[in-house]
């Protein structure tokens, strides 16, 4: 009888062993199906004539976008993104820390950035200060002057970053746009999105806005503890601290500065005041609804240029880099 049952075991572990890599041959192969018929329908729908179609209509729009998109990495690169330093651990590199304690269970878990210039050590006090008060901790612990040519210095910072954030919203604004015309069916959209892209001729850079952090960190004397109040510098940011700034010249001149400070809110009062048009070449957004225009200082602020109404003017992404690469030409 244990003979026969054994037997019938073994043919029942036999029958599932078949059955499962049926199962298992059954859904490769309806995996493989859907892949197969996946591609045909992606290669279909680039050689359809609708798509074809839309790709002579739009291949315009497509070669703006991607000249914005080279502006946008030129000012990337070319854009310094940063103020002031602090001055802890400027000179660590030259010794080599070990905690040694016997008695230091589970200790170093928090290490400090004693070599990062845009970390500040310092006692938890200062971290908690300076989450209560970022600007003044900001200005007094990484050297932030104030005076005309640091509020220069953070206008300048204010004006590029602008410029690359601008540039940036235009460009996904134009993408989407892109998209939209094109109207693919959603597997593409999922599946093929690169392949997309790609047929289309849009360039997808990863560019990104580069807002600098400045960081006050405490770490206890074992690592065993850690706080850290981190100032980041983006366009509000940014705006209040050339307030902060221009308020502590203004007091210690007791007179009112006579220019007017380069914040997000002024440069969009230049743009409304030129009725949102490039006064080189005359084109406004009602003639290009995605046009990318930018603030302009007539005579740069290097050679004497005031950030005041009448040296200021709007101009569009092209007349702006044109400008600017005569400039430093000459």
């Amino acid at each position: 009888m244990q003979f026969v049952l054994g037997l019938l075991a073994i043919a029942v572990m036999l029958w599932l062993a078949v059955t499962f890599w049926y199962i298992a041959v059954a859904i490769l192969a309806i995996w493989i199906t859907v892949r197969v018929v996946r591609h045909v329908r992606m290669k279909r729908y680039f050689a359809g004539e609708v798509f074809q179609t839309h790709l002579k209509e739009l291949s315009s729009v497509v070669t703006e976008h991607n000249e914005i998109a080279a502006y946008a990495a030129e000012i990337r690169a070319g854009g310094q993104f940063g103020l002031g330093t602090s001055g802890t651990g400027s000179q660590s590199d030259l010794a080599i820390f070990e905690n040694t304690s016997r008695h230091g269970y589970r200790r170093d878990r928090n290490v400090a950035h004693y070599q990062a210039v845009n970390v500040h050590n310092c006692s938890l006090q200062v971290v908690r200060n300076a989450s209560a008060d970022p600007l003044k901790y900001l200005i007094k612990y990484f050297r932030v002057e104030a005076t005309d040519e640091g509020l220069t210095q953070v206008e300048k910072l204010g004006e590029t970053m602008s410029r690359l954030g601008n540039a940036v919203d235009n460009l996904k604004t134009r993408e989407a746009d892109i998209t939209g015309e094109f109207n693919p069916p959603k597997f593409i959209l999922k599946h093929y999105s690169k392949q997309f892209t790609e047929r289309v001729g849009v360039q997808l850079s990863p560019i990104t806005v580069p807002h600098p952090e400045y960081v006050f960190e405490y770490v206890s004397a074992g690592g065993n503890s850690s706080q850290r109040t981190t100032v980041k510098l983006d366009t509000r940011t940014i705006d209040r601290l050339i307030e902060e700034l221009s308020g502590r010249i203004r007091r210690r001149r007791s007179a009112a500065g006579q220019r007017a400070l380069m914040t997000a809110r002024f440069r969009e009062e230049i743009k409304r005041r030129d009725a949102y048009t490039c006064q080189y070449c005359a084109v406004s957004l009602d003639d290009e609804p995605h046009l990318l225009l930018e603030v302009d200082h007539i005579v740069p602020v290097s050679r004497g240029g005031m950030s005041t109404e009448e040296n200021l003017q709007t101009l569009c992404w092209r007349c702006n880099r044109t400008k600017s690469n005569k400039m430093v030409g000459a």
